[in-house]
């Protein structure tokens, strides 16, 4: 199958020579798909009855529908008066997110026409390192997908003072991985700014890796007042301008947005503020992309980047702008304007049939036909069936040790407690200050106060650490959830009103290797096992789908206020304002550790 890297080598001379003979008429096409209206993303306008000339996977030409011979034993394919439009291209996303590998992401992908994505693999990177990132790259390389990394840039997130993670990525492994994978094409999302904005060492170095090859660096920021020093670091795209006004200062920056949507009811919806600066501020879209970021598995299917351009129009972008900006836009950032984003003559034959609403109807990779109908065909179900399969030390990452504590000692005499609050729409977390009182007991003090425990489990090196926090406002009323996939370290997170459910959902966690558990009464209610470094299935995407839906219904079921993505992120201690590692409660920005109870003054 037709891949293609980041390098600017022209095709080879057969394909270019066997091209211009089929654009000239003097040979035949491989295939033809005509009685079709072309989206051209080059002029942002419908062109009627075309056809178009597809050879060794490439565009050879786009003319009249009806031009090409039909007894020179190319094969045809009529679109039936459909619009054709260029594949999908995805500037940002994190794979384990939708908790599949790269070849089983490429289902749900390509039944959204999403032909290529540029991922960010700093989740498996915080594992597992190196060794970790290429496991993931191997994987690319097997799925039927356009797959190219952004070199994590921040693993661990913070110093090792503030969280235990399983891999350091120094500024030399991050030059070693660019420098032995083409697919590495830009440095991914640096959320270090608070470190960025201050000059920190490591964090800048990072960066000079990326600069001394001439490429693009991601970013991840928030806060105004951070943006100036951080775009003069070298930042120039974000996936983080959550609404107007720091878009505005964003683009005016220098930086690429990439414009976030996503299941409305997850804080990943940030579309609708973001659109503002077009539609309030009247900005230009040239230099605006949309992106998905995290898709969890039934969600990959429900809200990928077609839904995000069939949501931008909504909101009001123009139809045609708005595929632009799923599609050549992305291209663009990245350099690939002349292989992928659009239907011009040798572009590769990424190629989506739509119906007027712009909803997917069929998708070619490569000039294959993968999805027809809204389904996947035979070919598309071989590959799929013929995953790459991960090495063994992918299954053992999970490294608990014989003994930990999982609850805080009940105070004895009256204390502040430092709290962590939580609130629609998830992401960010608030500070507060809580008076226990002594001599209560811990149900006592939870209905009160509306708490639950909250623990981060260290599991890359079987220390035995614990960071204890209480979490407000999350309303677990029974049981405890559990999550392998707390980022960015990936300890294990735990939320429980009891240490007997929490200890059971720790464990269910370590017998699979990882995952997500839902525990209640000393029962198993909902499991998706994670085995592959703790935070992607080995299953196919459908399968996946099915579990993650049974875990969200009972999640949501339970009344948890904050979707368990959320839950995920309350151990990333680059997001304000009060976050739990292994290491304890860590003030954001500040960085600073806390102590989980303070005496009263």
């Amino acid at each position: 199958m037709t891949r293609i890297t980041r390098f600017s080598v022209p095709p080879l001379h057969k394909v270019t020579r066997d091209l211009a003979d089929v654009a000239a008429g003097r040979a035949a096409p491989d295939l033809v798909i005509t009685n079709a209206r072309i989206l051209s993303t080059y002029s942002e306008r419908i062109l009627e009855n075309k056809e178009i000339l597809i050879k060794h996977g490439r565009i050879a030409a786009v003319q009249k529908a009806g031009t090409a011979k039909r007894d020179n034993g190319a094969q045809f394919y009529d679109a039936q008066g459909g619009i054709l439009a260029p594949g999908l291209v995805d500037p940002h996303i994190h794979v384990e997110s939708s908790m599949m590998t790269v070849c089983a992401y490429a289902e749900g992908a390509l039944l959204n026409g999403n032909t290529t994505i540029f991922c960010d693999s700093h989740e498996i990177g915080n594992v597992a390192d190196r060794e970790g990132i290429e496991w993931m790259l191997e994987d690319a390389r097997h799925a039927p997908l356009n797959v190219f990394l952004t070199v994590p840039s921040t693993v661990p997130s913070t110093s090792p003072d503030l969280e235990t993670a399983g891999g350091d990525l120094t500024p030399e492994k991050i030059g070693t991985i660019f420098d032995a994978w083409p697919e590495a094409v830009a440095l991914g999302e640096k959320m270090d700014y608070v470190p960025v904005y201050f000059s920190e060492t490591r964090s800048h170095a990072v960066i000079a890796e990326a600069l001394k090859r001439g490429l693009p660096i991601c970013g991840h920021c928030y806060g105004r007042e951070f943006v100036a020093a951080y775009a003069a670091a070298g930042v120039t795209d974000t996936h983080e301008a959550i609404d107007r006004d720091i878009a505005e200062d964003f683009l005016e920056g220098g930086l690429w947005i990439f414009m976030r949507a996503g299941n409305p009811s997850t804080p990943w919806h940030s579309l609708p503020e973001i659109i503002k600066v077009v539609t309030e501020l009247g900005v230009s879209t040239k230099r605006l992309c949309l992106c998905t970021d995290d898709r969890d598995a039934d969600d990959l299917f429900l809200f990928g980047l077609d839904w995000c351009v069939r949501e931008a129009a909504r909101l009001g972008v123009p139809k045609l702008t708005a595929w632009s900006m799923g599609s050549l836009h992305p291209a663009t950032r990245y350099g690939m304007e002349n292989e992928i984003g659009g239907l011009g003559h040798s572009r590769r034959a990424d190629i989506v049939l739509l119906n007027d609403d712009l909803e997917v109807q069929n998708t070619w990779y490569g000039g294959q036909l993968m999805v027809e109908n809204r389904k996947i065909t035979p070919l598309l179900e071989e590959q799929l069936e013929n995953r790459w399969r991960y090495p063994q030390a992918a299954y053992q990452t999970v490294k608990l040790a014989p003994q930990y504590q999982l609850v805080p000692e009940l105070p004895q005499e009256t204390v502040v407690a430092n709290v962590i609050q939580v609130a629609l729409p998830g992401i960010v977390t608030f500070h507060k200050n809580i008076t226990l009182e002594g001599g209560k007991s811990w149900e006592e003090l939870f209905a009160q106060h509306d708490l639950c425990f909250l623990s981060v489990v260290e599991r890359h090196k079987a220390s035995g650490r614990v960071g204890h926090g209480l979490l407000q406002g999350f309303n677990l009323r029974s049981g405890a959830v559990a999550s392998s996939v707390g980022h960015d370290a990936h300890n294990i997170i735990v939320a429980g009103v009891n240490e007997a459910d929490m200890r059971l959902a720790v464990e269910t966690i370590k017998q699979n290797n990882g995952g997500l558990v839902i525990v209640d009464q000393g029962k198993v209610e909902a499991l998706v096992a994670l085995p592959i470094a703790g935070l992607i299935s080995d299953k196919r995407a459908t399968e996946v789908k099915a579990e993650s839906e049974h875990f969200n219904h009972l999640w949501k079921e339970k009344g948890i206020a904050i979707p368990y993505m959320g839950f995920n992120l309350l151990p990333l201690s680059v997001i304000p304002e009060l976050r739990l590692t292994d290491r304890g409660l860590v003030a954001v920005p500040a960085m600073t550790i806390l102590p989980l109870f303070e005496k009263v003054s």
